[in-house]
């Protein structure tokens, strides 16, 4: 594996590829089996965001994980440059849609099947996005879901652990007043008529 400081300018047609994680294994099988593949070469390895940052690697693509030491994915990818595939063991709803407003362009579970990895590449090398089935499943999820605030989350959340209104206040510093407002709020946009109803249909929903 090249280190950064060996790195060669562009000499051939083939997909230079970035790899990013903190686990030696998988950043050597990745190369070891993308390298094969035939149109791909390993521009460099990485064993966190700020490595890669500085390195300012030519690459086509970069193979990213989220949960890096130091700076996270979720954060180095504005700064990347270029098209990003996030290839993470995580998959949660707030995470799905931080990566996606971060600008990632492809998001795969690792288990994925090298072919997946591969045409996940060429897809999003090419302009186009490439979700993991199972992650497409939670954004169907996502959009049909109310879109609750993050107060009103934190809210809901507190709600759901059979908090009263003046124990939800007095955690999240604010008015008993404001606690009922977001409350009613959360009922309207869940269709609740009461708190456990609330609960019930957040939990069907993946809210809580």
């Amino acid at each position: 594996m090249k280190k950064p400081s060996d790195l060669e300018p562009r000499t051939s047609n083939l997909m230079r590829l970035v790899i990013v994680d903190d686990h030696p294994v998988v950043r050597e099988g990745l190369a070891a089996a993308l390298s094969k593949r035939g149109d791909f070469t390993i521009a460099a390895a990485f064993g966190s965001a700020e490595e890669l940052l500085r390195a300012r690697v030519d690459a086509d693509v970069v193979l990213l994980d989220l949960e890096l030491p130091g700076m996270s994915g979720i954060d180095a990818i504005p700064h990347i440059g270029v098209p990003v595939l996030v290839l993470t063991a995580y998959a949660n709803d707030e995470q799905i849609d931080a990566v996606l407003r971060a600008g990632a362009r492809g998001y795969l579970l690792k288990g994925a099947a090298l072919e997946e990895i591969e045409r996940a590449i060429h897809a999003i090398a090419n302009g186009q996005t490439w979700v993991d089935p199972r992650v497409a499943s939670r954004l169907v999820a996502l959009s049909a879901a109310p879109r609750l605030s993050a107060r009103e989350r934190e809210v809901l959340r507190l709600v759901a652990a059979g908090r009263s209104n003046k124990e939800i206040a007095g955690q999240l510093h604010i008015a008993e007043r404001t606690v009922k407002f977001h409350v009613t709020a959360i009922f309207n946009k869940l269709g609740a008529e009461n708190r456990a109803q609330a609960v019930a249909i957040a939990a069907e929903r993946g809210l809580v």
